[in-house]
């Protein structure tokens, strides 16, 4: 028995990492409401049941708009997901909005900077592939965790018969009793498999715009974790690597004040970080608003689950996708902030995509563009 026997794309959650995976079946609640209030009606519905229950799902970007999280029938833990080949698809893809859209929008951004009340923002990019044969879902799982065995592998059902999957490299926030865990990432390089790399992660380590754009989220997860706990430890940032990209991460520590705070509510509390909406949090949301040019739904929100002790794991909703019936959505973003050069983040972007792309066993040669003008 694996864990993917009777994994039914729309109505089974999972959720791996290098230490172990879940999976969830059906819905016995559906907690209705916004990402902000999913802490006080996931706690609310959990001492209600009792028991081992639990809540998973995912939170979107946005704070108005409603999250998918569920108590489920039935779920089960179960060793890591294991690596494994990926049939190769052909597919028709088409960028929405454009990535000459892209580049103007990163210029846009950065003389938005000028006037200082703008530090950072986020701005990404969407990709939209028409695949010639069905996507296998379990496939997919398992070759995203073959390429980055370390990353959060998941897959949720949402509305309307669609399914986020990805691998996300980001930890957004961890409770295990009153430890609490978070390692934000932020300041990227592509990662090329070969010599280049050397000099690649020599740049990053050395690159006074990548620190500054990593500074911004450290300093805001610090901030919003300091009134949680009671000590809090935050090292100096290190270069951390995913099959893609090479990234400045810190993994941050603390203990717990209250050890009635739930891991839901510390990734609230922590949603949006500045690595994928920026600082400060209200002009970086007015400037992806007016910039991005298209919707972000649940990409960069949060993925995970809680249990009735508290205890649980959210990660970032970042390299992922959005499947629906004869067609997939792929996202990726970059950090913008004074000193970014738009045709470095177009290509960071490009790096991010390949997290997927390669998961759904897609080469160049697999993948016909198609001209689109937003």
């Amino acid at each position: 028995m694996t864990l993917f026997d009777g994994y039914r794309p729309h109505s089974s959650f999972l959720y791996g990492t290098s230490e172990r995976a879940l999976h969830a079946k059906g819905a016995t609640v559906t907690l209705p409401g916004r990402g902000p209030e999913a802490p006080a009606r996931a706690a609310a519905v959990l001492r209600a049941l009792g028991g081992d229950a639990i809540v998973v799902g995912a939170i979107p970007f946005a704070d108005d708009e409603p999250a998918r999280l569920v108590v489920p029938e039935h779920y089960r833990w179960g060793p890591p997901i294991t690596g494994a080949a990926v049939p190769r698809v052909g597919a028709t893809v088409r960028a929405e909005p454009t990535e000459e859209h892209y580049l103007s929008a990163v210029h846009k951004a950065l003389s938005m900077m000028d006037g200082g009340g703008l530090a950072k923002t986020v701005l990404a990019r969407s990709l939209v592939l028409r695949p010639n044969r069905p996507v296998d879902l379990p496939a997919l799982l398992r070759g995203l965790a073959g390429r980055d065995p370390r990353g959060h592998t998941f897959a949720v059902p949402l509305p309307r018969r669609r399914v986020l999957a990805g691998a996300s490299p980001e930890l957004l926030v961890r409770r295990r009793g009153r430890v609490v865990t978070a390692h934000p990432l932020a300041g990227s390089r592509p990662r090329t498999g070969d010599g280049r790399d050397t000099a690649a992660v020599a740049e990053l380590r050395a690159s006074d715009k990548d620190h500054r754009e990593h500074a911004h989220v450290v300093d805001a997860i610090t901030a919003a974790l300091a009134p949680y706990c009671s000590r809090l430890r935050v090292p100096e940032p290190e270069v951390t690597g995913t099959a893609a990209m090479w990234h400045l991460g810190t993994l941050i520590t603390g203990e717990l004040a209250d050890p009635g705070t739930t891991a839901l509510e510390l990734a609230c509390a922590l949603h949006p970080t500045p690595a994928v909406c920026g600082t400060p949090t209200g002009a970086a949301r007015e400037a992806i608003t007016a910039l991005e040019g298209f919707h972000r739904g649940f990409y960069a929100g949060m993925v995970g689950w809680t249990d009735a002790a508290g205890d649980g794991e959210w990660a970032v909703a970042i390299r992922c996708a959005e499947f629906a019936e004869g067609e997939i959505r792929l996202f990726a973003g970059a950090g913008i902030v004074p000193g970014s050069h738009p045709d470095r983040e177009l290509a960071e972007t490009t790096a991010k995509f390949t997290t997927l792309l390669a998961g759904l066993g897609l080469e160049d040669g697999d993948v016909r563009r198609v001209h689109h003008v937003a």
